[in-house]
């Protein structure tokens, strides 16, 4: 999807500045600095994922004002102001500081003055862009500006970046120092609802045979899943080379109201953890997903939460981040990406969910209308993303055409499916 420069065909990289870019450094800060292993095992076949977020703003876009924020508050994160360099002699790769053109980076689309349908317009636009990479002549993200107003914005931003840049809450935090209350245009937005990893686990003697047992249990379901277990085919199950083909981007958003009114009326526990340093720290859930018909729609949420009551109640996430890790370290990125490859090639699909906001929000004095955040390049037809934003849930589809052609009607049978839990609820 993108090729990444060799030392030996670079040759010597001339560090310059732009503006402020590299100001506030310390000594040694702009040397050569190497990506950690989780950050090369994302460049691997089957892994190498870019995360893509688009952002409908309520205000026509203002480019100039748009650059010069990316300026102050981006580019200065050193992620966002080196090139990704492999060193052809150990197949290792570094971080090097280089001179961040912002013109390089900020895309302004060329519109159709003929544009039938806006909407359309923006997603086919999405569309392409996950056709191909980012060019490793420059740092790995950019940032597109559509100035054409939509069923939901009145123009849209679109920042993508190479996922070895950091992960979804690394970026979400760097999206919310980007952006202001319209309540309060001098505070930073919180995210609601965050807690550790762990806490009130092993507050007693059972309470940490259980945290030991589910984990056991988890992490036997991960070996044999890499050995010989594998999904039911289905539908929306991914064919080979899925992770190489381009995505169409869908959303739907729901009322939040009724997703808190499904909550009370279950019980369920709806907490979120924090992965809240920079970098790539990502664990992985193996989530059973019953595809069988239930005559009491209540069934699939009570399945649901019995499930992730026992995987809170575990350190499943923690083990196979660790694990990744280990095998890295042992192995090297070639060995650890098939593996990886392979376990989540046998499942159907990924789910990822971040809370967002919950007051009205301006990036760069633009107000917001919503936040949309997902991926492609992963081995997966579908993947799923779940943003919350002011009183509304946002569900996003990643999918592969060729095995999902109507991604429209999925998000019908989601929007219909929360219908009929709440008024069984």
């Amino acid at each position: 999807m993108d090729a990444i420069q060799d030392f030996n065909t670079l040759g010597s990289i001339r560090t310059t500045k732009y503006g402020e870019t590299f100001e506030g450094f310390k000594k040694g800060e702009d040397d050569e600095e190497p990506l950690s292993p989780m950050a090369q095992l994302l460049h691997e076949p089957g892994s190498n994922m870019y995360i893509i977020c688009f952002i409908g703003l309520k205000t026509k876009i203002r480019p100039d004002v748009i650059k010069e924020n990316l300026v102050n508050a981006v580019v200065k994160n050193r992620r966002f102001s080196s090139l990704q360099v492999r060193d052809k002699a150990n197949g290792s790769m570094k971080w090097i500081p280089t001179h961040v053109n912002i013109d390089d980076h900020v895309i302004i689309a060329e519109l159709d003055p003929n544009i039938k349908s806006p909407d359309k317009f923006v997603e086919n636009y999405i569309l392409n862009l996950s056709r191909s990479g980012i060019e490793s002549t420059k740092p790995l993200w950019d940032f597109h500006l559509i100035d054409v107003k939509t069923s939901e914005a009145e123009g849209t931003c679109i920042f993508r970046c190479h996922h070895s840049i950091g992960d979804g809450m690394s970026l979400t935090n760097l999206l919310m120092s980007c952006t202001r209350k319209v309540s309060d245009p001098d505070s930073v937005p919180t995210i609601p609802g965050m807690d550790r990893l762990g806490a009130a686990k092993v507050a007693n003697l059972w309470s940490r045979l259980g945290v030991f047992w589910n984990t056991f249990v988890a992490l036997l379901m991960f070996a044999l899943t890499g050995l010989f277990l594998e999904d039911t085919k289905s539908p929306i199950k991914g064919s080979k080379g899925v992770e190489g083909r381009p995505r169409r981007f869908v959303t739907r958003s729901v009322s939040l109201e009724d997703i808190k009114f499904v909550k009370r009326a279950m019980n369920v526990d709806f907490t979120h953890k924090d992965n809240g340093t920079w970098g790539n720290k990502i664990g992985y859930l193996l989530l059973p997903f019953d595809i069988r018909f239930k005559k009491d729609p209540l069934d699939y949420v009570r399945h649901a939460n019995s499930t992730m009551k026992r995987k809170k109640a575990s350190l499943e996430p923690l083990f196979t981040y660790y694990f990744t890790k280990l095998v890295l370290m042992l192995f090297g990125t070639k060995v650890t990406g098939e593996l990886t490859h392979k376990v989540v090639h046998k499942t159907t699909l990924i789910f990822s969910n971040i809370p967002g906001p919950q007051d009205e929000i301006t990036l760069f004095g633009h107000k917001v209308a919503y936040l949309a955040p997902s991926c492609y390049g992963q081995p997966y037809a579908l993947m799923i993303n779940v943003v919350s934003y002011m009183d509304k849930v946002m569900f996003v589809m990643s999918v592969d055409e060729e095995t999902i052609p109507d991604p429209q009607k999925l998000c019908d049978a989601f929007e219909e499916s929360l219908r009929n839990i709440k008024a069984s609820a």
